[in-house]
């Protein structure tokens, strides 16, 4: 009884521990999150509704059927798929394509294959978004200088590409402490369009029939094909709700939820509406609404803030990038490619510098070539599509499999969400020849890179296989009529602790000697996003001079080779790393003319292999310590 008061007052200090942190996950929530769906309300509307009129008159009935399915898709779409149902599907705290991905493999028997392929299509649209979503936020931010003179058109471009290489640049440096920024910002964003939003509303309030969502439906059904494409626009409205899932293990479900609930959908539904009611007293403002709600004294600063709101949505998708990368990489979906960490704080914090120029690449390429947020409006939309869609597909097999609900009560959740999001999907992919194949064909190129990853590996595994030597043999072997020794430790690595490492049987052959202490060194990614330090480590002794030791890593964290054998001391394995070389074999491809894959996948997986990082960097081995020892494979 008497540990009960201190057991009830470590409860109490456990709750107002999560009460403090609870606000400051959800600014930051504001910031990272939301921005990218937060900036939508500066072309969603417009483009929608000229798509609609053609920029003629702007008819009632229009207003309200477009406001309505803008409105209902915030409610549906984000609000009910994302914020209340697919953020409980949680994978250790994480969130995202390959969390959903891992969660549905985790009870996948005969349908694994299939549930992989939902996974990479899934990430692979995700680039697609990452490409346009930049150009068409800074574009549109930059534009309202139109509204200022007109005479800035001429500058709309140029000043968008040099708003857009300055943000990459910096990307080097972290966003750490520009990240501590993003929540205020947005906040007062979220604050001065909801206002503003109020403020046209009072003016014409008849505007709030809009939320009933049979003016949507009236809209669509008297059309015809015209309501298709606005309904392809409207999507617009709801970029960006990927994020909400995609950063579940950043700031966790409730601080996003609250974000959401109270801050983001009220100021985007009163600002959506602001705009429509502006369009209904002043069918002129259709040219730009977004900034024709404010007086001119403030459109000044309001293009700025605009700029500033832009280029945090397009940072938060830009680490998602990121972040999506580095798990491909862990899960052996794509090859090691250089990770560098820019806040010894915070884990998240990466910088991929070959995924950042070809995304820059890319997105230069795209404000130059459309050369306006409406041209590139066309584009938008498919790639995001496609991934809720197999979001969706997974999901299911989660309610289904792993929460064990019924499976009409699966199907009761989502079949309506899929069928509304393959509506979207077909509004939008009749945009195709307009420019929507532009982000098409980036995911299309990124899948593609990840299946020949993927079955080029296989293929390298299996001539692996032909040639293995179990490791309990050649160590029994080794004991029994042992080699020349040398003093020191060698580390030898190899992906199959059962197999021994190709580098240790070179050395054996070509050196013909042994270290006095050997260390089997496997490095595991496991199916979760995290390993904690206490699980990390596995030391198994295999004989007097050999032990066999496996790190394992979360798919959302980096290896760390130098770290991990230093948590085995606390094992009771002491390593030296001073006095210790790392063996490790380098692998040649060339080409065969028996090779089980086509020429050109041949070629491009002989390619990605041969640009991957080194293991030394990628690993973070001693680089004084390593000796590498090259053979050649025919694929």
């Amino acid at each position: 009884m008497a540990h009960a008061p201190a057991a009830a007052a470590r409860g109490v200090k456990h709750e107002a521990a999560q009460t403090r942190q609870f606000w400051p996950l959800a600014l930051g929530a504001i910031g990272v999150v939301y921005g990218d769906i937060g900036t939508s309300p500066i072309y969603a509307f417009r483009e929608a509704a000229v798509a609609a009129t053609g920029e003629a008159t702007v008819a009632h009935a229009t207003v309200l059927g477009i406001l309505s399915l803008i409105i209902w898709s915030l409610f549906l779409l984000v609000t009910l798929k994302y914020v209340f149902v697919l953020l409980r599907a949680d994978f250790n705290g994480e969130g995202g394509t390959f969390a959903l991905m891992a969660l549905a493999q985790s009870v996948a028997q005969r349908s694994k294959h299939i549930i992989l392929l939902l996974g990479v299509g899934g990430a692979s649209f995700l680039y697609g978004d990452a490409a346009i979503t930049p150009a068409l936020s800074v574009i549109s931010a930059v534009e309202g200088l139109k509204v200022i003179a007109p005479s800035f058109d001429k500058a709309v471009v140029p000043l968008s590409l040099a708003v857009l290489i300055g943000l990459f640049a910096m990307q080097r440096r972290g966003t750490a402490k520009v990240a501590a920024l993003f929540g205020p910002i947005i906040l007062l964003w979220f604050a001065i369009i909801g206002t503003i939003g109020i403020v046209c509303v009072a003016e014409e309030p008849r505007v709030l029939a809009a939320l009933n969502p049979i003016h949507g439906a009236t809209f669509l059904l008297h059309s015809g094909l015209i309501g298709f494409t606005v309904l392809g626009l409207v999507f617009l409205a709801v970029t960006g709700a990927e994020a909400l899932y995609a950063d579940l293990g950043h700031f966790s479900r409730k601080p996003i939820q609250a974000a959401w609930l109270v801050i983001a959908l009220p100021a985007l539904t009163i600002n959506y509406m602001g705009q429509g009611a502006l369009v209904l007293g002043n069918p002129g403002a259709i040219e730009n609404p977004f900034f024709l709600m404010f007086p001119g004294w403030a459109l000044w600063p309001v293009v700025l803030l605009t700029t500033v709101a832009t280029v945090i949505a397009s940072q938060a998708v830009i680490t998602g990038a990121y972040s999506v990368t580095r798990q491909a990489i862990q899960l052996g979906l794509l090859p090691r490619l250089g990770i560098r960490h820019t806040s010894e704080e915070v884990a998240g914090q990466i910088y991929l510098p070959r995924v950042n120029s070809l995304l820059l690449l890319a997105v230069l390429l795209l404000v130059a070539v459309f050369k306006s947020s409406s041209a590139l409006a066309a584009a938008y939309g498919v790639a995001v599509t496609a991934t809720m869609i197999t979001t969706s597909l997974m999901a299911f097999f989660v309610f289904w499999r792993l929460w064990r609900w019924p499976i009409w009560q699966s199907a009761a959740l989502i079949l309506p969400l899929f069928v509304i999001e393959l509506v979207f999907f077909t509004a939008n992919a009749i945009k195709i020849l307009e420019g929507a194949w532009v982000p098409l064909v980036i995911s299309i190129a990124i899948m593609l890179v990840m299946l020949t990853w993927i079955k080029g590996t296989s293929i390298l595994n299996m001539i692996a296989r032909k040639q293995d030597t179990t490791l309990d043999w050649l160590v029994h072997t080794l004991e029994k009529k042992p080699p020349h020794r040398v003093s020191g430790t060698a580390v030898f690595l190899t992906g199959n602790p059962q197999v021994a490492p190709s580098s240790l049987l070179h050395n054996l052959k070509h050196n013909h000697m042994l270290h006095e202490r050997n260390i089997v060194l496997t490095i595991k990614t496991a199916d979760v996003p995290r390993v904690s330090n206490s699980e990390r480590v596995k030391i198994e002794s295999l004989s007097d001079t050999f032990t066999g030791v496996t790190l394992a890593y979360g798919f959302m964290e980096t290896p760390n080779v130098e770290r991990g054998l230093q948590l085995c001391r606390k094992r009771g394995l002491n390593v030296d790393l001073a006095a210790t070389s790392f063996f490790l074999s380098r692998r040649v491809l060339r080409p065969t003319s028996r090779s089980r894959m086509p020429r050109w996948q041949e070629r491009l997986f002989i390619w990605l292999a041969g640009s991957a990082q080194d293991a030394t960097t990628y690993f973070h081995i001693p680089a004084g310590r390593v000796v590498e020892i090259g053979t050649q494979i025919a694929v």
